[in-house]
Parts: C-alpha cells; sequence; structure tokens
C-alpha cells in the first residue's frame, strides 16, 4: 500500500464521467434509483476557490436540494487529481445529506484537471507528468490543506457546526484523510481510505504514527492486490488502533485491484465499489451527528 508502483499496468481515462455513478440495478432497484437519481438532479454544484497559505485553491462544491444546515465532508481525489468521475461523488454524497467539498490537491501547480485525455500508469512518460505536482504534497504542506479544507466548510452557512465533518480519500487521498484526522481531532468525526497508499510504512513520517492522536471513527478498504505488495500494512494499521484505544475497521476486499471504486480505472469493480460506498454511507450516519 505503500509503492508507487501500485499503478502500473493501469489505464486510466480522467474523462469519464457517468451522472448515474453507483446505481448499480444489482444494489439498488428500479424506483430507488430513480429517486436517487433525482436527488442527485437537485443538489446545487458550485466551482469555488478559497485561499490556503496565501494561494488560490480550486475546488467543487456540492450542496443538497432543501434546507439545511448539513454535515460537511471533503472527498480526497486519487493521484490524477480532481475530474469528473470525483465531481459524480460529490454529486452523489451531497444527495444523501451532506455539504461537500472536493478540493484539486494540486492547486499548488495548476488549476484542475491536472490529466486529460488517457493515462497509462505503466508509461514513464505519463508517470512523469504526475511527479512535480506530487512532491508538493508533502505532509506539513498536506496537513495544512486539510486544516484549510476544514475551515472553507466551517464558513459556509449550510455547513453544521454542530456536526462533525467527514473525510474520504482514494489511492494518495487515503494517507491524506488520516492526516486530516489527526490534526483537528476536534472537528474530524469520521475518515475513510479506500485502496489508500503509504498509509504505514517504515518512515517516520507515516501515517499509522498519527493514529493515537486521531479521535475519528476510520474505515479501511484494502484492495486485494495492494494487501499482496504490502501485507503487513493492515496488521500495523490495526494495532495502532488497538493500542491507542481507536475506533477503526479494517478490511481487504477479495479480488478487489487498486482503483476499484474509481469509475475510469480499468481496475473498477462495480458491485465492490457499491460495497464500499454503502460502508461510507454507514460510517457517516454513525458519525457526524
Amino acid at each position: 500500500m505503500s509503492h508507487d508502483n501500485e499503478h502500473l499496468g493501469v489505464n486510466q481515462d480522467p474523462r469519464v464521467s457517468r451522472r448515474t455513478f453507483g446505481l448499480a440495478t444489482v444494489a439498488v432497484g428500479a424506483a430507488a434509483a430513480g429517486a436517487a437519481m433525482s436527488a442527485e438532479a437537485s443538489v446545487l454544484e458550485t466551482d469555488v476557490t478559497f485561499e490556503v497559505a496565501g494561494l488560490p485553491c480550486d475546488g467543487a462544491l456540492f450542496t443538497p436540494s432543501g434546507r439545511g444546515p448539513w454535515p460537511g465532508a471533503v472527498i480526497i481525489p486519487d493521484a490524477l487529481g480532481l475530474r469528473p468521475v470525483f465531481r459524480d461523488m460529490g454529486r452523489r454524497l451531497a444527495a444523501a445529506g451532506y455539504v461537500v467539498l472536493v478540493p484539486n490537491p494540486y492547486y499548488r501547480s495548476q488549476k484542475a484537471p491536472l490529466i486529460t485525455g488517457e493515462f497509462d500508469f505503466s508509461n514513464p512518460a505519463d508517470r512523469q507528468k504526475l511527479a512535480a505536482p506530487r512532491a508538493l504534497l508533502t505532509p506539513d504542506n498536506v496537513t495544512a490543506d486539510c486544516l484549510a479544507f476544514i475551515a472553507f466548510l466551517d464558513g459556509l452557512k449550510t455547513v453544521s457546526k454542530k456536526a462533525r465533518i467527514g473525510f474520504s480519500g482514494y489511492c494518495m487521498g487515503g494517507a491524506i484523510v488520516m492526516r486530516a484526522a489527526a490534526a483537528r481531532p476536534d472537528r474530524v468525526g469520521a475518515a475513510a481510505s479506500y485502496h489508500g497508499g503509504g498509509l504505514a510504512t517504515a518512515q517516520p513520517d507515516s501515517p499509522h504514527l498519527l493514529v493515537p492522536k486521531i479521535k475519528a471513527a476510520m474505515y479501511f478498504g484494502v484492495a486485494a492486490d495492494d494487501d499482496a505488495r504490502q501485507p503487513e500494512a493492515k496488521t500495523l494499521l490495526k494495532n495502532a488502533f488497538e493500542s491507542a484505544g481507536g475506533d477503526a475497521k479494517i478490511e481487504v476486499y477479495p479480488g478487489a485491484r487498486h482503483g476499484w471504486c474509481v469509475q475510469g480505472s480499468a481496475a473498477y469493480d462495480e458491485a465492490a465499489a457499491e460495497r464500499a460506498w454503502a460502508e461510507l454511507l454507514a460510517l457517516y450516519r454513525r458519525t457526524l451527528v
């Protein structure tokens, strides 16, 4: 879960956008699917820009229809950044009753989208496009970003200050949500990582070492191939939360490959993605109160 080569051989199309994201007929009936699509259609989507350490950070904000306030939530995209499929996720989560911010994690480099067209992680030239922007995502910068995301949401009248905030992250976003939970344990009530990378390493700044600071309930959905590469990661996480008396659920998804949650990835698995989404909603309903 910590290796950059976890993506090798995975092709992704950042242009993918499906308004009916995740509405699998195996997961919901036709009536429920229609209701969900209607709720998503009524969500207000706004492109936003706010300041982080003197720099403009762009992102997408999704607000439910009706009268708020609602709990706030942040979705941290994977290595390819803010793009249509993550807007779809933001829209879907907002339809469930949350004010959702999907920030551009690479705002220090350029406005989203960072990548256009198809992207092949097995191609060195493609991977090189991410090198400089990702190098700026240091632990200190990531922590500052998360504090700014929380402050932005808390500055909105539509966000309930009585309810805690949730974070969900994909791929590199998994480590970021852990840093968010550690940075504001008083404000972050839940955090979920899906096929997260770099969660438990031998480095002195490994996210799992932050667990004693985390008060949020956490969920870790681990890809089977990530687990095969680094089977000790889930054990390190488990031991860290048990030692700290934390609230964490860690699951390996059998047969699911790195990137299984993200539409447009060759690893996308709709049934497993729906299960992951259900876990996120259950976590938020239990904790963001």
